[in-house]
């Protein structure tokens, strides 16, 4: 709850601290992933985070079964 409260006052603070105008309206384009993308190399970024995400979720569910097993010889004992 304290949390929460906090937040919201240091956003209610924020916005009087960074005023917006009608530049940051016009502003829709990310340049970097325009251009990542207009070099193929944004392709490269995708690939890296599913093989790290396929990687760290293998590894999850070799740990788990690791530890299923070490459990169940607990158990009997």
């Amino acid at each position: 709850m304290i949390a929460l409260s906090l937040i919201t006052v240091i956003s209610a603070i924020a916005q009087d601290k960074i005023p917006i105008t009608s530049a940051d309206y016009g502003n829709n384009g990310i340049e970097m992933a325009d251009v990542m993308r207009d070099n193929g190399k944004i392709y490269v970024v995708v690939a890296v985070i599913i093989a790290l995400w396929a990687g760290m979720t293998v590894y999850l569910f070799m740990v788990d079964k690791k530890v299923s097993k070490l459990e169940k010889m607990i158990e009997e004992q």
